[in-house]
């Protein structure tokens, strides 16, 4: 009898060079040790976790924008080497600007050109994928004048720096830099109620930078309750505050700075904590996610009061985020580690299945098996190549045109194999 393992592979569909796959589980991981969600090396985050935010970058003092970012757990070279393996498995690695207890201010050109020269080191000595922009506090998030013209010195600071940080990344890289924002319910949707220091603050910034941003993941946790675009208001913690807030970020909202136009709905990924303790409020249980994004992606029933304007939903949603890897990996965070992601994964892993057939011999040319470090497929092609472990679980994903994979970073182990509707199987020892 056939059996079928589901894997998320419909991302390989866009490639990784565009950053346009869907779906996405964006997880932010902790530089420091936590008691209660302890530190993980960052090459041992969950292999679900297809775009990891390293946290974070920091200015030197709230007079002082030289951005700076020390590995906590690892020394400098380790690090890189840990963002690297994260790389070869097809996975996005970007350093996250910002948290709770960071305020940036840039008035001036002095601190615009301190930032832009501090964080284009750090992305020249780290070898990240980008940035995701996670200011909670700080003049560059205040809103002023017009979503379309703001007034503040601090914000168009802010925004040329990033295009600035964006245009010598590709110099160097000679690649496109990826770009995720991260703001606060009261700076997004909050522009509903009113425009005006924090209350639509990031819109402007969004408004901007709208065709650099690769993802947009507006944190639905330690909110106060928020309007929808029906005129109603929500409460966090529940299947219509994330099916209202995220279809108004797609279809945008009118405010007393002017009209905020929305985003394509795969630019868009749900943000939630991964367990009660992970955040001060806006924990939602797994089955009510469910429920909610079912939903939101034209697949379930409408599970609360708030009905979609666009009743077909929207297939085609970013994914999910969530505060943090730690908080998913920790033992106390939920019933089960993992759950956040577990959840993610039921929800999306009918994206594409490949069928196995286990007493079928393989057919992929595999040396040396078992292997340590690296493996050659002799009949393979120059065609994607998938990698799982034995419960199905996605380890690695990549393009390789000489048909040699870096397998230093697997554990000990049975591996199966997928390239160009071929499959082998080997051991890691």
């Amino acid at each position: 009898m056939f059996s079928k393992i589901k894997l998320l592979l419909s991302f390989l569909l866009c490639g990784f060079a565009t950053f346009a796959q869907n779906p996405m589980l964006i997880g932010y991981w902790q530089n420091w040790n936590d008691a209660n969600a302890p530190y993980i090396s960052l090459d041992l985050t969950d292999t679900r976790y297809n775009v990891v935010c390293v946290s974070f970058a920091v200015p030197t003092s709230p007079s002082d924008m030289n951005m700076q970012f020390v590995p906590e757990g690892a020394t400098q070279n380790e690090f890189i080497a840990q963002i690297q393996t994260l790389k070869n498995q097809g996975r996005k690695v970007v350093l996250s600007i910002g948290g709770a207890n960071t305020s940036i201010s840039l008035p001036d050109v002095a601190s615009k050109n301190a930032f832009i020269n501090s964080m284009n080191l750090l992305l020249e000595t780290y070898p990240f994928d980008g940035i995701d922009i996670d200011i909670e506090h700080g003049n560059t998030i205040l809103a002023s004048g017009t979503i379309q013209n703001p007034t503040s010195t601090d914000c168009t600071n802010l925004i040329e720096a990033i295009q600035e940080i964006k245009a010598h990344y590709a110099t160097v890289y000679n690649q496109t830099m990826m770009l995720t924002f991260a703001p606060e319910t009261a700076y997004v949707q909050g522009g509903m109620s009113a425009y005006g220091g924090i209350w639509g603050g990031y819109l402007p910034l969004l408004n901007a930078l709208r065709n650099d941003i690769n993802y947009l993941h507006v944190q639905l946790y330690n909110s106060g309750t928020v309007y929808g675009i029906d005129g109603n208001i929500y409460t966090q913690g529940t299947a219509d505050f994330i099916v209202a807030l995220t279809e108004a970020v797609i279809q945008g909202f009118n405010t007393a700075g002017g009209q905020f136009s929305g985003f394509p709905a795969n630019k868009i990924v749900v943000g939630l904590p991964a367990c009660p303790s992970a955040a001060g409020g806006g924990f939602t249980s797994p089955e009510i996610v469910a429920a909610a994004i079912d939903y939101l992606r034209g697949n379930g029933v409408q599970p609360g009061n708030y009905i979609l304007q666009n009743t077909s939903g929207y297939p085609d949603l970013g994914g999910m985020m969530t505060w943090s890897v730690n908080w998913d990996n920790a033992e106390n965070c939920n019933a089960t580690t993992g759950e956040y992601a577990n959840n993610f994964q039921e929800l999306f892993d009918a994206a594409l299945e490949i069928e196995m057939h286990p007493n079928e011999e393989t057919n992929l040319e595999i040396f040396p098996n078992p292997v340590s470090n690296s493996l050659t497929i002799s009949n393979g092609e120059a065609e994607t190549i998938i990698i799982t472990n034995t419960t199905g679980q996605i380890v690695y994903v990549g393009k390789n045109e000489k048909n040699e994979i870096n397998t230093a970073f697997l554990k000990s182990g049975i591996y199966f194999i997928f390239q160009g509707g071929k499959k082998g199987k080997f051991i890691r020892v």
